[in-house]
């Protein structure tokens, strides 16, 4: 039995609220169980240095002081940022980016702002998900605003997380679940189930190719469950 109740195969709840920030261009405040992101996209009409056309698609990824159990000192008052934080932010905008025509996008850069409000585990997939929600929202409003001659997203973009807990194979791990897990296992995704980026880690022993087979399994099935709570957010990507 799961510390909530769950099937080993069963999602936590999710809950998004769209246009929960007045300014960004999209925005949508995602709760997938205890876990709550606010994730904005704010667009600016220049592009980074080193892109040579098209647009770009970046994130940013910070924990308030008391998302988690105690506080954690803000990554300002380090004056760097965090080597966890740097390395989701980088897994946040690379999976984004895969969604994207950036030659449609224009010149513009899009940065999205993932800020987790509580962890309850799987904040990182919580903010690709709803980050990619944020992204087409601001795109679409860019079309509204006649900027772009088309919808720039191509696919949508998904992620969760699956791993094995006292030997057995569970989805979408809670805080509870995660820190007592032998295998954790974070897998990105498209609608047509391709895999943008699947990060697998042996916590407490290593895991077999069967196991790893069992956990993209779940996931699956899990960022499928997540494409269809998108599409009946933002519609079809037109």
């Amino acid at each position: 039995m799961r510390y909530d109740g769950r099937a080993a195969d069963e999602m936590r709840k999710v809950k998004v609220t769209l246009g929960f920030t007045k300014f960004a261009e999209g925005s949508c405040l995602i709760e997938v169980g205890d876990t709550v992101v606010l994730c904005n996209a704010s667009v600016e009409d220049k592009v980074p240095p080193h892109v040579r056309s098209g647009g770009w698609v970046t994130a940013e990824y910070s924990m308030l002081p008391r998302a988690n159990r105690e506080r954690s000192k803000r990554d300002i008052s380090k004056l760097k940022l965090s080597g966890r934080s740097a390395e989701i932010q980088r897994l946040i905008g690379r999976a984004l980016r895969c969604a994207v025509d950036l030659e449609a996008l224009g010149e513009r850069t899009i940065t999205i702002d993932c800020d987790v409000l509580q962890g309850d585990g799987g904040t990182r997939t919580a903010s690709v998900t709803g980050g990619f929600i944020a992204l087409a929202l601001a795109c679409r409003k860019l079309m509204d605003q006649g900027k772009l001659e088309r919808f720039p997203i191509r696919t949508y973009v998904a992620g969760v997380s699956a791993g094995i807990v006292r030997n057995e194979a569970l989805l979408d791990l809670c805080y509870d679940e995660d820190s007592k897990a032998m295998v954790d296992l974070n897998c990105i995704m498209t609608a047509e189930g391709d895999i943008i980026e699947l990060q697998g880690t042996g916590e407490g022993r290593p895991f077999t190719v069967e196991e790893q087979r069992k956990l993209l399994a779940l996931c699956r099935k899990g960022n499928a469950a997540l494409t269809q709570m998108q599409r009946r957010c933002i519609g079809s990507l037109e």
